[in-house]
């Protein structure tokens, strides 16, 4: 399988060819053109019980699509995300990576997809009360709202709330205030999110929430 994601951080999308024989799993409505011969079939996703859940728990679809190249020739796939932002391609090798709700593009065929409880921390910080997990060996494909950073962190970091995208599970967070309380209230930061452990977290440098916040007064 030939990937290559295109358009920058602000318009990222994903450009693949099929080799004959292989298949890609994509969030639903994750097409944006296809060959004619590409074979797609919805189905449940991770299963009827996880697609449930993923549904009711994450906001996430019930169903993901599958793409399959049954020709004897090479066919193209473009899939992009709904938010402007960048895309990423995460490798696994017989590992586990949370996502943030609304993260997940898309994945090889061995990858597994399910959903974990992700704690009262993550979801009054607004990443979502549960997370979506991917693992197993293979490549997936996340992106989210602005530019993506990745930050490898070997002791305590701080991230702005609804701004962590994604990490290992050997990080653990934790909700505090940005400074004291006169600083944080007055400074605009409020509450943050310190992450605590060891591995790799991704970071997204626009929020949806922030957009909305910033949007809603001119409404009026």
């Amino acid at each position: 399988m030939k990937t290559e994601i295109k358009g920058g951080d602000a318009f990222a999308y994903v450009d693949m060819a099929l080799a004959p024989g292989e298949k890609v799993i994509a969030e639903a409505d994750a097409m944006s053109s296809m060959a004619a011969d590409l074979d797609m079939r919805a189905r449940f996703n991770g299963g009827f019980f996880v697609a449930l859940m993923r549904r009711f728990l994450v906001g996430e679809t019930v169903f993901v699509n599958h793409f399959s190249n049954n020709t004897q020739g090479e066919r193209r796939l473009t899939l992009v995300q709904p938010t402007p932002g960048g895309v990423r391609c995460l490798e696994l090798n017989n590992e586990t990576f949370y996502l943030q709700p609304g993260a997940f593009l898309a994945c090889t065929g061995n990858v597994k997809l399910g959903v974990k409880f992700a704690g009262f921390v993550s979801w009054i910080a607004r990443e979502g009360l549960f997370r979506i997990v991917v693992s197993g060996t293979g490549k997936v494909w996340y992106g989210a709202y602005g530019a993506l950073l990745e930050r490898e962190i070997d002791g305590e970091y701080i991230v702005d709330t609804s701004h962590l995208v994604g990490y290992t599970p050997g990080i653990v967070l934790r909700l505090q205030l940005a400074g004291g309380i006169f600083s944080s209230v007055l400074g605009g930061e409020g509450l943050v999110t310190r992450v605590v452990g060891k591995g790799r977290i991704v970071i997204q440098t626009r929020s949806l929430s922030g957009l909305a916040s910033w949007i809603n007064p001119k409404l009026h």
